[in-house]
C-alpha cells in the first residue's frame, strides 16, 4: 500500500475555544496539543463552556500573541476600545489578585480552571457575546489534568493522555484535498467555496487523495524515511525531532462549519447538507458527517509549516467512540 506523504501548509492555534484562531509558521506540539491551543474559554452563568454553537458572534473574538510582553490580546473585532490582555502564564501573586477559583464544565465533564474577575473583562464579553447575561473568561488550571475519553481514553488508547478545553481530544488534522472536493460539490450547486477556517484545525496538509485521511492511523511530522521509522517509530521520531501521533478518530461535525468564520453569519444549509449526503461514514457516530482526523501526540517538539508528513499506518477499524 503507497501511504501519504505531504508536507503541512498551515499550522494553526485557537488560544480560547470557538474563537478566532491564529495562524502561526512554527510551533510546539505538546502531549496536550499545540502549544496554547485552547488554553482559555468563556463560560455561562453555571460554568458551562460556550461555543459557536450558541453564539455565533464568538468567531468575532480575534486573539493574538504577544512573545514580547508575554500575554494573550484579545479584541473583539478591531475595535482596540474593546481590547484585554491577560498573561500566558500567570504567577501566582496575579491569579490570587485577578482571578478565582472555579470548576467548569464541558460536556458534561468537570475540569479545575480560574475565573478571572476583572470587572472590564466581565462587562466586555457579557455585553457582546452574553446578550446582558453572565460570561465569564477562564483559563485552565495546569495542575488539574483533564484527562481524554472516548476514543482517546486509556482504555483504548493504551496509555492516559491529556488535554486542555477542546472537546475531546488534542489535535486536528485536516486535508487540502478534501476540503478542495467538497468545495467543488458545492461550487457544482451554485454555493460558494469555503475555507479551512471553518473546521478549525490545528494542522492542515497537502498531497495524498481526497478523503484518504479516513484510514491514517498513525502520522508523522517531519517524517522519515529511515528503515527502521515503521517497525520502532517512537526511536526515529526521538532521533529527527519528529512529532508521532496516533490518529484515534475521525472527526464528526456539528454545524460550526456552516458559521462564515468573518461575519459570523450562519447559513442554514452548507456545508453541512452537502456533507451529510456523503460523509456520514464512520458506524460509531452516523448522525454526523466527517470532515479531519482527531490525533494525540506521542512526543513532544517544534513543527513548522513546510515539514514533511508522513502516514506511517492505516486502519480500517476506525470507529467513533462518545468522549462525553
Amino acid at each position: 500500500m503507497t501511504l501519504t506523504v505531504s508536507e503541512i501548509t498551515e499550522l494553526r492555534i485557537y488560544p480560547i475555544k470557538s474563537c478566532r484562531g491564529v495562524k502561526v509558521s512554527s510551533i510546539k506540539s505538546t502531549l496536550q496539543g499545540l502549544y496554547l491551543d485552547r488554553r482559555w474559554m468563556f463560560v455561562d452563568a453555571e460554568n458551562k463552556f460556550l461555543t459557536i454553537r450558541q453564539q455565533s458572534k464568538m468567531t468575532l473574538i480575534n486573539t493574538k500573541i504577544d512573545e514580547e510582553k508575554q500575554q494573550l490580546v484579545i479584541t473583539i473585532g478591531d475595535d482596540k476600545e474593546k481590547q484585554i490582555a491577560v498573561p500566558l502564564f500567570p504567577d501566582h501573586e496575579y491569579l490570587e489578585k485577578h482571578t478565582k477559583p472555579a470548576t467548569v464544565n464541558i460536556w458534561g465533564s468537570d475540569t479545575k480552571a480560574y475565573m478571572y474577575t476583572d470587572p472590564k473583562i466581565q462587562a466586555l464579553f457579557r455585553d457582546f457575546i452574553g446578550d446582558g447575561k453572565e460570561v465569564n473568561l477562564v483559563t485552565k488550571d495546569p495542575r488539574d489534568p483533564r484527562i481524554c475519553a472516548g476514543n482517546g481514553s486509556p482504555e483504548v488508547l493504551g496509555r492516559q493522555a491529556t488535554v486542555n478545553f477542546p472537546d475531546v481530544l488534542p489535535v486536528l488534522i485536516a486535508s487540502e484535498a478534501s476540503l478542495a472536493e467538497l468545495n467543488g460539490r458545492l461550487k457544482a450547486q451554485g454555493e460558494e467555496e469555503i475555507t479551512i477556517e471553518r473546521f478549525r484545525p490545528n494542522v492542515i496538509i497537502k498531497g495524498g487523495e481526497a478523503w484518504s485521511e479516513d484510514s491514517w492511523k498513525t502520522v508523522r511530522i517531519n517524517g522519515s524515511s529511515a528503515p527502521l521509522s515503521n517497525w520502532m517509530p517512537s526511536m526515529v521520531s526521538g532521533m529527527t525531532g519528529a512529532v508521532d501521533m496516533d490518529v484515534v478518530a475521525r472527526c464528526a461535525r456539528c454545524q460550526v462549519p456552516n458559521v462564515n468564520p468573518d461575519t459570523a453569519d450562519k447559513n442554514k444549509h452548507q456545508p453541512w447538507d452537502t456533507l451529510m449526503k456523503y460523509r456520514r461514514i464512520d458506524e460509531g457516530i452516523k448522525f454526523k458527517p466527517c470532515f479531519g482526523m482527531l490525533c494525540v501526540p506521542r512526543n513532544e517538539a517544534e513543527i513548522e509549516v513546510g515539514m514533511r508528513f508522513e502516514v506511517l499506518a492505516t486502519t480500517e477499524d476506525h470507529h467513533y467512540m462518545k468522549g462525553f
